[in-house]
This record gives C-alpha cells, sequence and structure tokens, in this order.
C-alpha cells in the first residue's frame, strides 16, 4: 500500500532539515538516510498512515521490507527512492538477491514527483535515475536520485538511441566512457539493472561497488524504454542528473 503525502515540497524540506538535526552529530555524513526512513517515515506511516517526512512510503507489511520516497534536502526536482531496510549500497548483496524488491522500477514511479514539482506533465524521456558507486558517495544507505537528465546527457543519448539491447556498448559523454544498454517496455516489470550489471558486465558481479548506474526514460520509433548507462571510475550518477529541470521547461 502506497501513501502519498499531499504536503507542499516546502514542508517536506523543512522536516527533512529538522529530522537531520536530530541525528547525531557522528552519524550525520553516513547513515541520515537510514535513520531518517527506519525512525521517521517508516513507524510514522504505520502508527498515523502518514508517511511524513517522506513523500511516499510502500510497505507490504509490518517487516519494513518496501521503500520510501524523500525530498533531498537540497531542494529542487530531486528526490530520493530509499529501501526501508538496511541495505549499504550498490555493493550489497540484497539488491542481487531473486526476492529482493525492484528499486529502480519503484523509482521510475516515484517519477510523478518531479512532474508536481515542476508544475506539469514531465515526459518520460527527461527523466534520470541513477545511483553512485561506493567510492562517490555520502551516504551508507542504499537510494536512487529522481531528477530529470542534463541537458547535455539527455542529447548524448538520444544521439545514441540506437543501441543494441542484449550487450553493454561503449559510449562517450562528456564525464566519460560508459557502457549502455537498450531496455525496452513502458516500464521495467521484473527487469532489474543491477542484475542486468553484475549478469551482462564481465568482472562486474566482483566489484559492483565500482560501478556508477543511470537509467534513463527513453521513448524510441519502436516504442517506449529506457537506456541503462553504467561506468567504472567516472563521476557518479547523481552528475549526470539536473536538478532544476531545465531540459523539461524549454
Amino acid at each position: 500500500m502506497v501513501i502519498v503525502k499531499p504536503h507542499a515540497v516546502v514542508l517536506v524540506m523543512l522536516a527533512n532539515a529538522a529530522m537531520l538535526a536530530a541525528v547525531p552529530a557522528e552519524a550525520q555524513n553516513r547513515d541520515a538516510l537510514r535513520q531518517i526512513v527506519q525512525e521517521g517515515c517508516a513507524p510514522h506511516w504505520l502508527q498515523a498512515h502518514d508517511p511524513a517526512p517522506c513523500e511516499r512510503v510502500y510497505l507490504p507489511d509490518a517487516r519494513h521490507d518496501g521503500y520510501a520516497v524523500l525530498a533531498d534536502r537540497k531542494g529542487g526536482a530531486h528526490f530520493l527512492l530509499i529501501p526501508t531496510r538496511t541495505i549499504s549500497g550498490i555493493e550489497s548483496p540484497d539488491v542481487l538477491k531473486t526476492q529482493a524488491l525492484n528499486y529502480f522500477a519503484a523509482a521510475w514511479q516515484a517519477r510523478d514527483r518531479i512532474s508536481v514539482f515542476v508544475g506539469h506533465e514531465v515526459a518520460r524521456g527527461y527523466v534520470g535515475m541513477a545511483i553512485n558507486p561506493e567510492h562517490g558517495r555520502g551516504q551508507d544507505q542504499l537510494h536512487i536520485h529522481v531528477e530529470c537528465l542534463g541537458q547535455s546527457v539527455y542529447d548524448a543519448l538520444h544521439a545514441k538511441a540506437d543501441l543494441p539491447t542484449d550487450r553493454w556498448s561503449p559510449l562517450e559523454l562528456a564525464q566519460g566512457r560508459y557502457y549502455g544498454l537498450r531496455l525496452m517496455g513502458e516500464d521495467l516489470g521484473r527487469t532489474n539493472p543491477f542484475a542486468l550489471l553484475a549478469n551482462l558486465m564481465p568482472g562486474a558481479r566482483s566489484d559492483m561497488g565500482a560501478y556508477t548506474l543511470l537509467l534513463a526514460g527513453m521513448q524510441f520509433n519502436e516504442g517506449p524504454g529506457f537506456l541503462l548507462l553504467a561506468g567504472k571510475s567516472v563521476p557518479g550518477g547523481e552528475t549526470l542528473l539536473d536538478s532544476t529541470c531545465a531540459v523539461a521547461r524549454r
């Protein structure tokens, strides 16, 4: 069951700031997101059916094996998809378990929060979801950034929309060399980007924490789908996104 909080984004941001202030100083740098979700959003939902200070909470049962959507405290059209259970990041074996929730699929469903912030429907081709590598993150709780694509990234991806669907292919961006994979479908369904990285990229399964992942919505000539990008020794995936959503305001 999903509950969406009908408060203005600015109120959510104030609540997030208050939660961060309540976190012990020694934990603020690495553990704040986990504490906000596990000690704030999830219990508040269970007790009062209100996901505050999050935007949304999904909990299939009281085991807390679900996810929350949180407005990023830096503001803008920037939201975070965060598991309600403790998962360190992309390197965690939990993201590859057969029974694991498809966190990228959930992040894609959370893109409606971008449209609410911008004030109009944002087309799928403008939306990106990214996870940073282990060495390039500031939090040790898995979180997927949900924003708009940066303009240069949008242009580059749409110029390379004919990538193969069955293998990773080189794709050069200003930020460095990535590998891209084309996925077809209105949504991800059972397709797990973490598994595609681990299973199709040689050597990735034993070195998952070194990779940045970006999933971009696309509208191909053949129908809706996605481009999945993976990069190693490149800037974090968050740098490919834009919280001002300028690409969708033209």
